[in-house]
């Protein structure tokens, strides 16, 4: 869906060359209650952030991609589905004004089912839930992660339909990272924007305590449904990357990664971007830590390890929207194809809808981006 364009952020940052990526070794697992972690002391000192009220024109067929992290309809969120128009209503611009917009969807979808025995947090939502992503002017949904198949096989079916009339709608929406098979699964979203295709992958790398949190069964199958899953063996993961590139003008991967409560990734995400990033995506992204962790260029591509939660039934100190600007045209130069990255930044607030940040706490965001940024090795 080719939206129009604008900017309405406090940061932006300049992309000319990738910037090497340096590995810290990530701190204890704290223990997860389903809320997002206030911000903690970052081993390495802060980075002044590079303010840009106004960002430079957008250079001709330029592409604009939004992306941001966890959505779900539990708690004081489920009664919005009522109308599905306005359900997300609230924070809907800067998704709208991009090009593409892309989400991951942290929930099962569909009636019916049972919750999976041992889940802590089984989550479940109508498939009205669909309609108001695609109100919302969410592009694509992933998911591929460990709340998907909460309530088990049994409502996939009447799913699968919704997804086929969501991607039919007047607003179509995509729905990737699950499939009636495991080639459905890792089947990328096409998108056209003027004469540039935009492909995204979405696939879970998240490794779950499996007597707490059970999803390694979920992974699709020949013949069975079920998530894109690559923890064992990314090399699925790879090939679908690989090919998209060879299809697409723009490669976009959304995973389900991380260890939850950390800020800082872990050196299995750094090596899969990097593996990613060399298989021709764009732009690697994620979510699953519950909080915001670092992003920055990494080689030819771009990396955001960590968007957090978006909307979310329990209030968040900090999230917000990823907003890049990529150039098609330089596709084959084997240079940096994002120019330009810009955050809105927010804070969930107790109706489970992100709110804009301004004045003294946009300038807190600013400064605890800078600290997460260079503890996940963006240093310049």
């Amino acid at each position: 869906m080719a939206h129009r364009r604008s900017h309405r952020a406090a940061i932006a940052i300049i992309l000319l060359a990738g910037t090497a990526c340096t590995s810290e070794e990530p701190s204890a697992q704290p223990s997860y209650d389903g809320r997002s972690p206030s911000a903690i002391a970052s081993p390495s000192p802060p980075l002044e952030p590079t303010a840009s009220p106004e960002p430079p024109p957008e250079p001709p067929g330029s592409v604009t991609i939004a992306l941001a992290g966890d959505i779900h309809f539990e708690g004081v969120l489920r009664g919005r589905l009522a109308d599905p128009a306005t359900a997300l209503a609230p924070m809907t611009s800067t998704l709208t004004a991009a090009d593409v917009a892309i989400v991951n969807l942290e929930t099962s979808v569909g009636l019916g089912g049972m919750p999976e025995p041992g889940k802590r947090y089984p989550f479940q939502a109508p498939t009205s839930a669909f309609a108001a992503l695609a109100a919302a002017g969410i592009d694509v949904a992933t998911m591929a992660n460990n709340h998907a198949l909460d309530f088990g096989r049994e409502p996939l079916p009447g799913m699968f339909a919704a997804v086929d009339r969501a991607a039919r709608g007047p607003s179509p929406l995509r729905v990737v990272g699950i499939g009636r098979d495991v080639d459905g699964a890792f089947t990328p979203a096409f998108v056209d924007v003027g004469d540039t295709v935009v492909a995204t992958i979405g696939a879970t790398v998240a490794d779950q305590d499996p007597t707490a949190d059970p999803t390694g069964q979920w992974a699709a199958t020949a013949d069975s449904p079920g998530t894109a899953d690559a923890l064992a063996d990314p090399a699925r993961l790879l090939r679908a990357v690989a090919a998209a590139d060879r299809t697409a003008d723009v490669v976009v991967v959304y995973l389900h990664w991380g260890i939850q409560g950390e800020r800082c990734p872990s050196e299995d995400q750094r090596s899969l971007a990097r593996s990613l990033v060399g298989a021709g995506a764009d732009v690697v992204a994620g979510s699953h830590t519950h909080g915001l962790q670092g992003d920055g260029p990494l080689g030819r591509g771009y990396v955001a390890y960590g968007l957090g939660n978006y909307a979310w039934y329990t209030p968040t100190e900090l999230t917000g929207v990823l907003t890049l600007t990529l150039r098609p045209a330089v596709a084959r130069t084997g240079q940096a194809r994002v120019i330009d990255a810009v955050w809105e930044p927010a804070s969930i607030s107790a109706d489970g809808l992100p709110s804009p940040l301004t004045g003294p706490d946009a300038a807190g965001f600013d400064a605890e981006l800078a600290s997460l940024r260079a503890c996940a090795g963006f240093v310049g």
